[in-house]
């Protein structure tokens, strides 16, 4: 990425942070980030596309992440372990990209909002797999319904753009064990708990 690209991206979310989408024009953004509307469009096609990327950013980052956790490793546990510990990290990552996306995201026009959508979905999807696989060996309770206990895991750790804050008492990693802790200890088998317990994914948790 180029570092005008880049200054164009943040100084937009500055922006619709504080004034919101519609508040904001091209010219505002060129202007706070000292460039030109030439610097701009050599970039985005236009504010609904900035937008779109804004929101993509962070989409993408799970995405990939889930897929490297699931060609990592064979065992539906690690690899839930690995998508919790990065669905929780984004919110340091990318904290602004998702309040701005919070804020803003009815503003995505149809073709944008369609293509964040299918990603949104296809992570839904992986993680869905890893527990019914993680079911299928007996490691995941099998008594639990996939897409309610889906939901369930996506909800909680969605709010947390609500209350973290990069400076506050717990750093992200803390976060996410606590999290991955919480998860684990209402999904796996006790067979699996103590198995896990005794993996060096487990190791990685701090509190």
């Amino acid at each position: 990425m180029s570092e005008l690209r880049e200054k164009i991206i943040q100084s937009s979310l500055q922006l619709f942070s504080e004034k919101g989408f519609h508040g904001v024009t091209v010219r505002d953004i060129v202007e706070h980030c000292q460039t030109s509307k030439g610097g701009f469009y050599h970039h985005f096609k236009s504010k609904d596309e900035l937008l779109y990327v804004i929101h993509d950013t962070f989409v993408s980052y799970v995405l990939n992440e889930a897929n490297q956790a699931k060609k990592r490793y064979h065992q539906p546990v690690h690899q839930l372990h690995e998508m919790l510990k990065s669905l929780v990290r984004v919110y340091d990552l990318y904290n602004q990209h998702i309040v701005v996306f919070n804020q803003e995201y009815n503003y995505l026009k149809q073709e944008y909002y369609q293509l964040i959508k299918e990603k949104r979905d296809s992570y839904e999807e992986i993680l869905k797999g890893v527990i019914r696989e993680g079911q299928r060996d007996g490691d995941i309770r099998i008594e639990l319904p996939t897409t309610v206990t889906t939901m369930s895991i996506l909800g909680m750790v969605n709010w947390t753009y609500q209350w973290y804050k990069k400076d506050g008492p717990k750093t992200i990693d803390q976060i996410a064990s606590t999290y991955i802790d919480i998860i684990f200890k209402g999904l796996l088998t006790e067979k699996a708990i103590k198995e896990y317990q005794l993996s060096k994914l487990s190791k990685e948790l701090k509190f």
